[in-house]
C-alpha cells in the first residue's frame, strides 16, 4: 500500500486506519459511556450498551476494560457473532479459569462456582462482556437471567455487559423479557457526534498523529461531516480515502473536490 501520503501530509502514522496506532478522542459520548460503564461495575448486575455501527462502542469498551485494575476485576469477553450458544457457555467457563464441560447444566454450575470463588475468595468482581448481543435469542436471554442469579444472598456478584446494535433494545422490549429487563441497572445508547465535535475529532486525530500542517481545507472537512452524519467510523473512512487520493494527485492539501471523489469511490 502506498504510504507516501504520511510524509506528504506531515503524519507520523495514519490516524484514520483501524489497524494503525490508536488516537483516542475524548468526546462527550465517550465520557458518558465510560461513566455508565463505571456505574455498572460499582452496582453490578446487567448493563446494556447499544449504538449504530461505527459509533465507537468497541473502542469505548476496550479502553474501559483495559483500564480496570486486574487485582480487583476479572474481565471476560465473548461475542455471539462468532460463538454458538453451547460454545458461549464453554468459553465463559474456560475464560473464568475453569475446565468446561459438554453439558450445559454442568457448565452452568461451573460458571456460578467460579464467579462465587472470584467474588468471595479472591475479592474480584467478574466483568462479563458479551459483544454482538443483538444476536442473542430468547432462550439465551432466559439462560443468562438464571446463570447470574445467586439466590443465597440475593446479591449480584458480577457485572454483565451486553453490547450491540439498537435492535437489542427492541428485543428486550418484548413482554417475554420483562423479568430480564427488570434486572438491567444500566442502559445507554451511544449517539452521533455533533458537527463541532466531529470537526474537532478530525483535527485531534491529525494532531495525535504528529501533524503540524494544514491538511484539509475547511469546505473539505464540511463535506465529510455532512455525509458522515457524526459517525466516527465513516469520518475515518472518508478522511483515509481523501489522503490517498490527495497523494495520488500530489495535492498539497485536501480540497473539496478530492473529498467528493473519495466519497464517490468509497460509497456503495
Amino acid at each position: 500500500m502506498n504510504t507516501n501520503y504520511i510524509a506528504r501530509y506531515g503524519l507520523e502514522f495514519n490516524p484514520f486506519l483501524k489497524n494503525s496506532k490508536e488516537v483516542l478522542i475524548d468526546t462527550k459520548e465517550f465520557r458518558e459511556t465510560l461513566f455508565r460503564l463505571d456505574y455498572l461495575i460499582k452496582t453490578k448486575g446487567f448493563g446494556i450498551l447499544t449504538g449504530s455501527p461505527g459509533r465507537g462502542k468497541t473502542t469505548a469498551i476496550r479502553n474501559w476494560a483495559t483500564s480496570l485494575n486486574p487485582s480487583l476485576y476479572k474481565v471476560v469477553y465473548s461475542s455471539f457473532s462468532t460463538l454458538s450458544a453451547n460454545d458461549f457457555y464453554r468459553n465463559l467457563a474456560l475464560e473464568l479459569g475453569a475446565k468446561p464441560s459438554f453439558r450445559k447444566a454442568d457448565n452452568f454450575r461451573t460458571i456460578q462456582d467460579e464467579i462465587s470463588r472470584l467474588a468471595i475468595e479472591k475479592r474480584k468482581t467478574p466483568v462479563i462482556i458479551i459483544d454482538e448481543a443483538n444476536y442473542v435469542n430468547t432462550s439465551i436471554l432466559n439462560d443468562l437471567k438464571i446463570l447470574f442469579n445467586f439466590e443465597i444472598d440475593s446479591r449480584d456478584r458480577a457485572a454483565v455487559l451486553l453490547a450491540g446494535l439498537p435492535s437489542l433494545n427492541s428485543t428486550l422490549r418484548l413482554g417475554i423479557h420483562e423479568p430480564f429487563r427488570q434486572r438491567i441497572v444500566m442502559n445507554y445508547d451511544m449517539g452521533a457526534l455533533d458537527k463541532e465535535e466531529a470537526r474537532t475529532y478530525v483535527y485531534d486525530k491529525l494532531k495525535g498523529a504528529g501533524c503540524m500542517q494544514h491538511v484539509f481545507e475547511e469546505n473539505a472537512i464540511e463535506a465529510i461531516l455532512n455525509v458522515a452524519d457524526g459517525t466516527p467510523r465513516i469520518i475515518n473512512k472518508f478522511c483515509n480515502a481523501s489522503l490517498l487520493i490527495g497523494e495520488s494527485q500530489k495535492a498539497s492539501s485536501i480540497t473539496i473536490d478530492i473529498v467528493m471523489q473519495a466519497i464517490n469511490d468509497t460509497e456503495l
